[in-house]
């Protein structure tokens, strides 16, 4: 069923809606009028942007385009960090959420057009800006673009690029059927007061002059979602609504050092999660290109805990992974055993690869008595190298036999 986005706050108390503090107002305040640098390829230079400026001009040139826009949010990690400033999430990206009207792919199109000719307006003054082109920004500025358009979803994304991680993401959305992953990544703050009083205020925010800022938890019920916060508990429901079925997100949160609410219920959402991520992404090269591109956007600031991290997926994968051939298994775990590898070798935990003899598996028709161009040499055991410091190692998906042979 559509989720339709709604400014207008309903009638009467709500359980998923709770006003914010002067703390949380403060928080918000400096996250929307701090600068952002958004880091230019090549020669161009950096802007800086702020949260609050960006937010404006974008809005505006809506407006004169006669696309109307019903409120804009703050999302994502910045937002559980408004209300909960110790939660062991931080916070990278800066999602924006406007909650537009965009009925066809001139909307679109005409969203993608504005978002890159604002990008004019905060370039150094000394730029000269004539032959810029709007494809010359998107190519310099722009991490990635993405356009969702079906039955239920219509939204479109804009990522900013920061080379620390911290991306400014514009997120234009018309409807939106699942708007979160867990309850701790539920939140989000409705920026239009706050925005108002910049525009018409004369005098700076004090803890008894601030503008009443409403957050929502899209989870559903702001209580329980605010205390999984502030005791690092993680909950869902239904994880195969949502896109890779939250299993990246679900092993990054366990390595933050959050744990199930309710291990029972986990051990079967795990299922759920492993099944759909296998669904959207069954070839195993397509597996690689998304977790490298997660290890790379989510965890700039946890380098140090990348092996920790596969480990977990690891882990995850084999014991809840009901939903492929074995083969299919193998090759997955495979795949994140691999990535662990370069990881470490990367922090120098492996001994020097001059002393690392590589072995492969013949085809299983070696095995064939009628077959017999292969030489099956009787290798020596395979022997675990104690890495400095010491590591948890995944387990192999096969026993070592003597069937593997040497690559020289």
């Amino acid at each position: 069923m559509e989720e339709k986005v709604d400014p207008s706050p309903p009638d009467g108390d709500s359980i998923n809606l709770s006003v914010l503090n002067w703390e949380q107002v403060q928080r918000l305040d400096s996250i929307l009028t701090g600068s952002i640098p958004i880091h230019g390829r090549w020669s161009f230079p950096t802007l800086e942007v702020k949260p609050r400026d960006i937010v404006k001009v974008v809005r505006s040139r809506l407006e004169e385009k006669r696309i109307h826009v019903r409120e804009v949010r703050l999302n994502g990690s910045a937002a559980s960090h408004v209300l909960h400033e110790d939660s062991g999430l931080g916070w990278k990206d800066l999602d924006l959420i406007f909650c537009a009207d965009l009925k066809g792919e001139m909307e679109f199109q005409i969203v993608k057009d504005i978002v890159l000719d604002s990008l004019l307006d905060f370039l150094p003054e000394a730029v000269n800006k004539e032959k810029i082109t709007p494809m010359t920004l998107k190519e310099a500025y722009v991490q990635k673009m993405v356009k969702v358009c079906n039955d239920s979803d219509r939204w479109s994304l804009i990522s900013l690029s920061n080379n620390h991680g911290k991306n400014v993401e514009l997120k234009f959305v018309d409807s939106l059927r699942r708007q979160f992953e867990f309850s701790v990544d539920s939140f989000q703050i409705r920026l239009d007061s706050l925005l108002l009083f910049y525009e018409c205020s004369e005098h700076p925010m004090a803890a008894t002059f601030h503008p009443t800022i409403l957050g929502e938890s899209v989870y559903g019920d702001f209580p329980t979602a605010l205390d999984h916060l502030r005791r690092r508990l993680i909950c869902t429901r239904s994880p195969e609504e949502i896109r890779g079925g939250g299993l990246l997100k679900y092993c990054h949160l366990l390595v933050r050092g959050f744990r199930a609410a309710s291990d029972s219920e986990m051990k079967l959402l795990q299922r759920y999660m492993c099944s759909r991520f296998f669904i959207d992404f069954s070839d195993v090269s397509e597996q690689r290109r998304k977790l490298e591109s997660y290890l790379q956007n989510h965890l700039v600031d946890l380098e140090d805990r990348k092996y920790d991290y596969l480990a977990t997926l690891y882990d995850v994968v084999q014991e809840s992974t009901v939903c492929l051939m074995g083969h299919e298994r193998r090759q997955t775990l495979n795949l994140i055993s691999s990535l662990a590898l370069q990881i470490l070798a990367k922090q120098n935990a492996i001994p020097n690869a001059a002393n690392v003899t590589c072995f492969y598996q013949p085809a299983p028709y070696v095995a064939d008595s009628n077959f017999s161009n292969y030489y099956v040499a009787q290798v020596q055991p395979l022997y675990p190298c104690c890495p400095s410091p010491p590591q948890h190692y995944l387990t192999p998906q096969h026993p070592i036999y003597a069937t593997w042979l040497p690559c020289n």
